[in-house]
């Protein structure tokens, strides 16, 4: 397959599948003419980065669980704990965004929207 047919088939914008090939996550074989010629595991391997990727983890922990994925003897143990730290650092960003929203809701709250110029959210941003 060619790089079109592969995006399409895996649902990755070829520049992705590119840059996936440049930081070594997938090989794809070459033609005697230089063009990337992509396998049907080719193809599988960017679904699954896609996948993983839509969940959020990071490049580095893609290419952990993508040699998790291709290594037929893993421990599943070692699979739940990436996924478990990730969701840990989900939940962390998640309080971190409640706070942030909290913090917010109150200084708009605050602000009378009027035509004055004091605001209490201009205040709250200016401190030191």
């Amino acid at each position: 397959m060619n790089i079109s047919q592969v995006s399409s088939a895996s649902g990755l914008p070829a520049k992705t599948i590119r840059y996936y090939e440049d930081i070594g996550l997938i090989r794809p074989a070459r033609s005697a003419n230089g063009y990337r010629a992509f396998s049907e595991q080719d193809t599988h391997k960017l679904a699954f980065l896609s996948r993983a990727r839509s969940l959020g983890f990071s490049i580095e922990d893609c290419r952990t669980l993508l040699a998790l994925w291709e290594d037929r003897s893993r421990a599943s143990g070692d699979v739940r704990k990436l996924a478990t730290d990730h969701l840990a650092e989900i939940d962390r960003k998640l309080a971190e965004l409640s706070e942030m929203r909290d913090t917010l809701a109150h200084l708009v709250q605050c602000c009378a929207g009027d035509d004055r110029p004091d605001c209490p959210i201009i205040d709250s941003l200016a401190k030191s």
